[in-house]
This record gives C-alpha cells, structure tokens and sequence, in this order.
C-alpha cells in the first residue's frame, strides 16, 4: 500500500512538468522490481572473528546480496552500505554452515529444520532413498546416494532389510547398471558396502542399533535375513563388481563410498580404487594397508564418535594422520547417541586423535567439504559462495562444544535462526 501511495505521488509531480522526476521514478521502480525477483534484502553483518574457510579475521563483516557471499572487509570498508545490518557484538564468531558427509536422515526420518537450526546447512545422505540435491535456500542442502549396493544378503541387509536401503547385486552388469540408475535419480555419490560383521564395539552388531537400525523388525521384514548379532560372516562383493562400480561410477563424474570395518573389506576396497572410506575402520587394519588407502589418495570420512567403542578406532585414525591421510568431518547424523547437528565431540576426537589444530578440524567441515562436493565455494565466506552461515557466542577454536548451539543461522541468505537480539537496524 505504502509503495501504491508513493508512486502515486510521483507519478502527480511528474505530470506537474517536473521532467527529471522521471529518473527519479525509473530507478525506484527498477528497484522495487530487483526487490520483488530476489525476494531478498542485503545483509551486512558484523562480527569480531570470521572464520572464512581458512583463516580467523578479526574486526571483519560480512556482506549479502541475493543469497551469496558479495563482500568480505574490514568494518569501516561498509560504512556508506545500505543493507540491514546485524551486529554480533564485540565476541561473536562468523562461520560457513557445516557440512556433514555422513547422514542417514531421510531414512531415520529425521527432522531436516532441526539439523539445519543445529549448524549444519549441507548434508549428504548415504543410505537411504535417492533424491536430486534439493534445499540451501533457508532450507538444508540434501545431497543423496540412494541405496547402498551390496551382496545380497549383504550388510545393511541383515539388520534393515532392503527396503529403501539396500540395492544387493551379483553380476557387473548388474551393478553398473544400478549405478545408471542411482545417478540418474540424483545420486551425488555411490555407496557401497563391504561389512562382514562380527567386529567387537560396532554398533551394527551390538544391541544399541546402528543409526538406522532400531527400526522396528516388522517395518523392514526380510525374511532371509539373519540377526545382525549373527556370528556367521555376511557376504561380501568380490573386488570384480566393486571395480564395475567404481568403473562405471566414475564414467558418470561419480566418486564411490564404502562403508567399511576390517582388514578384507579394506582389501577389497583398495584393490577396487575407492575413493573414500564412509568410517574409520572399526578393526585394527595393518599399518602397510593403512599405507596403501594413504599413497592411493582415499578420503578418510571421520565418525570417530559413532565408533568410539571400537578397539581399532584409536590405532587407525592416529596411523592415518601420521601417514599424511586426509579426513573429512562426518558424524553419522541418525545414529542415537549423535547430535542432529554439529557433533563437538566428533571434532574433540579428530583434534586429539589426528593431532589436528582447531582450525584444521574446521577447515575439514567447511573448505575442504565444499571442494570435495566440487561445490564451488560452499563452505567458505569468500565473494559468490552460498550465504550459508552460522554464528556463535565466542570463540569455537577455544570452546568447540558452543558450535553445537549456534546462535544465528542463515541458508542461502534467509535467516533461519537469531539469538542475537534486535540487531537488525538500519545504518
């Protein structure tokens, strides 16, 4: 109504023979349609750290225009800018969204607002029903793998059933076939799973369940499964089929996921060419295996803290990083004892085990990440990246738990979340 008034008024002068209220006019309405396309104003915020993807910046803000990153300066570099203006006050920290690379949500049904409020603005779902990436515009990004292929009878089978969850083949042709089909579904990745079972502390043959597993028995029936807590081996896909996986995966621009838990799947993994290792091996795996996964280049997904029982966790992770491997940060997000968010005590392990500083951890769930999706710059605050970001009380390189509890979150340059009061204002 107020706009209505306003051109009405105009649009009175003007026929009043005032002919540079013309421009005047041009450019207001030019931007009221700019406003109207975008649906977004820009936002300017101000912090006393920014954690850009890379490095800490002090006394630094932060500018939004249209969802993405347009401006990253000093405070003064904005004092003629005319954007809404959130302030964080004088011991906030500025971050990209997390990105966890190993979830289950939509499997465990778990609710995508709640991670997203608990900092974690990118998601890749391995396990689970195959969508095209959707989401990162005040929503959380959702990258998928759809199912996980396997040997029939195969893990996940034992435990879930196929359901929405397993894709068990036996040829190559089969497998490349289910490959197409994934990735023609919207798979950003392909998983596969080479689990025997039997390992001491895993959560998939213990009682406790393992992410997805509490699933009531009868919603998964299967009725040649055998008891995830069977001590008779599950079988495995020969290393033939994983490579027509891998093959044909990365025919299609696809890397391969294998979830993976001792030494044969380790071999079978390293002689097929997989390109990442969805866990840390619950097992002690030998030193010279370990050597292998690092020279051959394979990523290291963490979930250190879904595994923390295993016997093998400790010797593995502390092997691999002085092996010069690299890890990416994932938590597991549907497995019970995990936060459905930013996980503290996945990145406390990474430091501790890895011997890794605060700023490597989070570098490896937010640049790295990005660059491994081959996102260009999701996950850092540099000029066009998404404007997902997040914002905390403090300093997370001392106090890594408070980014468990962001206080501001923002998905392509919506506000999700503000706890920093009425700070929004006008300069």
């Amino acid at each position: 109504m107020i706009k209505r008034i306003i051109l009405k008024m105009l649009f009175r002068l003007l026929n009043r023979s005032r002919p540079f209220l013309f421009s005047v006019l041009t450019v207001f309405t030019s931007s009221l349609v700019v406003a109207q396309e975008t649906g977004q104003s820009p936002i300017l915020l101000h912090a006393a750290r920014v954690f850009d993807g890379t490095n800490i910046r002090t006394n630094t803000s932060v500018l939004v225009i249209n969802g993405k990153v347009a401006q990253i300066d000093s405070r003064e570099a904005f004092k003629s800018s005319d954007a809404k203006v959130i302030d964080l006050g004088d011991d906030a920290t500025l971050l990209p969204g997390f990105i966890e690379l190993h979830a289950h949500i939509t499997f465990q049904k778990i609710p995508a607002d709640t991670v997203l409020k608990h900092g974690i603005t990118t998601l890749r779902d391995v396990g689970g029903p195959v969508h095209k990436p959707y989401g990162g515009d005040g929503s959380l990004r959702v990258l998928t793998s759809g199912l996980i292929i396997t040997a029939p009878d195969g893990y996940p089978i034992p435990g879930m059933g196929i359901t929405n969850i397993a894709a068990p083949v036996s040829t190559e042709e089969q497998a490349r076939e289910t490959v197409r089909n994934l990735i023609e579904g919207g798979a950003v990745v392909i998983k596969v799973a080479l689990e025997p079972g039997g390992e001491a502390g895993a959560p998939w043959v213990s009682s406790h369940g393992h992410g997805h597993e509490n699933q009531p028995a009868a919603e998964h029936e299967n009725p040649h499964h055998k008891p995830a807590h069977s001590k008779q081996a599950w079988p495995l896909l020969p290393e033939n089929i994983v490579k027509a996986i891998v093959d044909e995966a990365h025919q299609h621009d696809r890397k391969v996921t294998a979830h993976i838990a001792e030494e044969k799947g380790v071999q079978i993994a390293i002689g097929a060419g997989i390109d990442e290792w969805a866990h840390v091996p619950c097992d002690v795996i030998p030193e010279p295996l370990l050597k292998k996964a690092v020279a051959r280049h394979v990523k290291i997904v963490t979930t250190i803290d879904t595994l923390s029982k295993c016997p093998g966790i400790a010797h593995n992770v502390n092997t691999l990083a002085a092996l010069g491997a690299e890890f990416l940060y994932g938590a597991e997000i549907a497995h019970p004892d995990i936060p459905w968010g930013i996980d503290a005590q996945e990145l406390i392990y990474m430091m501790h085990m890895a011997n890794m500083q605060p700023i490597d951890v989070l570098r490896t769930a937010t640049s790295k990440a990005g660059r491994y999706l081959n996102i260009p710059l999701l996950g850092t605050l540099q000029p066009g990246a998404p404007a997902d970001m997040i914002a905390v009380k403090g300093d997370p390189v001392h106090a890594l738990k408070i980014l468990e509890y962001p206080d501001l979150v923002m998905s392509g340059g919506k506000i999700v979340l503000n706890n920093f009061g009425r700070s929004v204002s006008m300069p």
